[in-house]
């Protein structure tokens, strides 16, 4: 995974929805890299992250098109879809998109660049050892926090953080997207039904 090294989006960005084995994810993507991915993207879900993906970078996102394809939001999203269809089929072990950070800051952000950086495929993490990783050991539940914030999951993998106790812990996708991602990767045995 790079890091562009920017933090401000352009107004320029482009959405798709694209139908994945924990359903359907809305993908956006800016001129610096992917900038959002949301889970249960039915109509309505993809209308209101829009909506309010379009007051953040003052210009509404357009919808993915061949006529857009060269142009810098386009390649980003396009090759995250591929790497995503990718890591669903099983063949995609490390993302290496270009991300853009500008929807997240401070602990947050640092929080997940090191989630995203340092939990591999296949591995899980505490959200204490999470927290003591950062040098913030009393942050554990900020870590939480920092989790369900997080814009871009499955990319970076929040999904990958449990209790420390052994427990699955929470999920903003919901807790069975999160087994399916941990069985994806592994992790858990395949849900039997």
């Amino acid at each position: 995974m790079t890091d562009t090294g920017q933090y401000t989006t352009t107004a320029a960005a482009v959405w798709a929805v694209r139908d994945t084995p924990v359903g359907p994810l809305l993908l956006t993507a800016s001129g610096q890299g992917l900038l959002q991915v949301v889970f249960h993207a039915d109509e309505k879900t993809t209308h209101t992250a829009l909506d309010r993906l379009a007051r953040r970078l003052g210009a509404a996102p357009q919808e993915l098109s061949r006529e857009r394809a060269e142009d810098a939001p386009s390649r980003h999203l396009a090759e995250a879809i591929c790497q995503l269809d990718a890591y669903f089929r099983g063949e995609l072990r490390a993302f290496t998109l270009d991300l853009d950070w500008s929807l997240t800051s401070g602990f947050n952000r640092r929080v997940q660049r090191e989630l995203a950086a340092g939990v591999r495929y296949g591995t899980v993490v505490g959200y204490q050892h999470l927290a003591d990783r950062l040098g913030e050991p009393g942050a554990a539940r900020a870590v939480g926090t920092a989790m369900g914030a997080n814009p871009l999951p499955v990319v970076v993998p929040c999904h990958r953080v449990v209790e420390s106790d052994g427990g699955i812990g929470g999920f903003g996708g919901g807790l069975e997207i999160k087994r399916t991602l941990l069985a994806l990767e592994g992790v858990l045995p395949e849900p039997l039904f």
